[in-house]
């Protein structure tokens, strides 16, 4: 059992240690294109199994794929961060660049990979690699919704004075700040959070949520990783042990929510085949005109990424 981490940057080394430290797979292979970055990085986390108790083994490579062949699922970190005087077009155009040359590379090496997208702009970047690796739409997905659950059910948990364990949440949309978090299905312990917690504290931590990753990059310079690199460990785990988790990810949707070519973080069962089914929810009116707004602004960066590759 392998898989192979692409990016050895802070989100895809979090990545890498999650899924080792958890034994999720024998082998997690690390792929950068810095010199030397990937083996230290991977070598570090190998060093710290005789402390934290496991077998899984993590190999570096620079620029090597054949280091990733045969891997079960990958898991693309790599980007650039949108730099000053750096234009929302110039980050589409350099990414989907550089997501376009890895996943070229993970279909030669691991032509049955399931992929799985962090790089950002996520949405779009989901929709290149899919462009790319010509696979279903079950087998390219995107890391977003279960980092943004996670920052919402934090927030809750924070709030409310209660466990984050207990809290279960549902969000939807794009990644940013038209993402629909749906507080008709967030539960604590089973009980809606609508009869726990007053409603203007509610839109203020959904407020919070949509600014989540900003927050972060304006205390920290620059953006997260532990939660990222966590999530995207945890979508791999349901995969290779066919957990069939509901879960939250960025899929390109075919008729679902009246939505037709366009890729939004929605609910889904994760299992082997990678997304086994879509869930739709009976949405209301407010939320499927939130999801509406969210696919428009999708919608345009989707354009513009056509046009560059036109």
């Amino acid at each position: 059992m392998k898989i192979t981490v692409v990016g050895a940057g802070n989100v895809g080394a979090t990545c890498a240690d999650v899924l080792a430290t958890r034994e999720v797979a024998n082998e997690v292979v690390v792929v950068d294109i810095k010199e030397g970055l990937a083996e230290g990085k991977s070598l570090d986390i190998w060093q710290k199994a005789p402390i934290n108790l496991y077998d899984s083994r993590t190999i570096g490579a620079t620029n090597d794929y054949s280091k990733s062949a045969g891997s079960e699922v990958v898991v693309i970190t790599s980007g650039l961060p949108r730099k000053p005087g750096m234009s929302r077009d110039d980050l589409i155009e350099t990414n989907a660049g550089i997501v376009k040359s890895v996943t070229e590379n993970v279909i030669q090496h691991s032509p049955d990979a399931i992929i799985i997208v962090v790089s950002n702009p996520l949405d779009v970047m989901t929709y290149q690699a899919h462009l790319t690796a010509g696979k279903s739409r079950n087998q390219v997905m995107g890391m977003a919704g279960i980092l943004d659950t996670a920052r919402y059910r934090a927030f809750l948990a924070e709030a409310m004075n209660v466990s984050p364990k207990d809290i279960q949440a549902v969000l939807m949309g794009g990644h940013g700040d038209t993402m629909v978090p749906l507080p008709r299905y967030t539960t604590v312990g089973g009980i809606p959070v609508t009869e726990l917690i007053e409603a203007d504290k509610l839109n203020a931590i959904i407020d919070r949520t949509k600014v989540g990753g900003g927050e972060l990059v304006k205390l920290m310079g620059t953006s997260a990783w532990y939660a990222p690199g966590s999530a995207a460990a945890q979508m791999a785990e349901a995969i290779v042990r066919d957990q069939r988790r509901v879960f939250p990810v960025c899929t390109r949707l075919e008729g679902e929510y009246g939505i037709d070519g366009v890729y939004l973080g929605v609910p889904v069962i994760l299992g082997k085949n990678g997304i086994e089914k879509v869930i739709e929810l009976d949405l209301n009116d407010d939320e499927k005109a939130l999801l509406e707004t969210s696919r428009g602004h999708v919608k345009e960066v989707m354009e513009v990424l056509d046009r560059l590759n036109s």
